[in-house]
């Protein structure tokens, strides 16, 4: 294993501390009271975020750990419109979180996830997966994007297959849903009574 596959094993285990240090940034960094059109759009990020994220724990079901893992591919639907909507989610709820706080907030956010994520623990992901499945992994890449859809022929071919397991949400979800809301009512709160 070379220096760069250690250091993105490394950081992917650490992506939900490092998830937790963007969410401090941006409320150490808050310095803006958000006009009422910045909360709407931040909420509205906020909720579709959570909903996007449900979606993909239904799913692929229990998915949390240090070391990426996969019983099977996930390719349907969440996962035939893009290959990473838990990663997405996580964007859109970041990116929610970076408008209470201000626009310079925004800008930090998308480059620290664009580095974070799309440079280093995607790519990691990614490796498990093509050594993993090989052409199925490979063929689906092919027609799905990392965060937006490629074909939408296969979305339509792919969408409704697949079951969606309800019961995973509780047991999988649980802890990202606290943390957005209590991350998001600590933002607000503090955008809010902000002078």
């Amino acid at each position: 294993m070379n220096n760069m596959n250690k250091f993105s094993e490394i950081v992917f285990k650490l992506r939900g501390g490092i998830w937790t240090a963007l969410f401090l940034g941006i409320l150490f960094f808050a310095n803006e009271k958000p006009l009422l059109w910045e909360i709407i759009l931040a909420l509205a990020l906020i909720i579709l975020g959570q909903l996007i994220r449900f979606w993909a724990v239904g799913t692929i079901g229990l998915y949390r750990g240090e070391h990426v893992k996969a019983q099977s591919l996930a390719t349907t639907g969440a996962y035939s419109i893009m290959r990473n909507p838990l990663y997405f989610g996580n964007f859109l709820i970041g990116l929610g979180w970076s408008f209470l706080a201000g626009w310079k907030i925004v800008i930090v956010f998308v480059i620290s996830f664009w580095v974070i994520y799309v440079m280093i623990i995607i790519p990691h992901e990614e490796n498990f997966l093509t050594q993993t499945f090989g052409a199925e992994y490979i063929f689906w890449k092919r027609k799905t994007g990392m965060f937006f859809p490629k074909s939408l022929d296969y979305v339509r071919n792919n969408f409704r297959k697949g079951k969606f397991k309800r019961e995973v949400l509780f047991k999988s979800e649980t802890h990202s849903l606290i943390t957005t809301i209590i991350g998001t009512l600590a933002i607000l709160a503090k955008c809010l009574c902000y002078t």
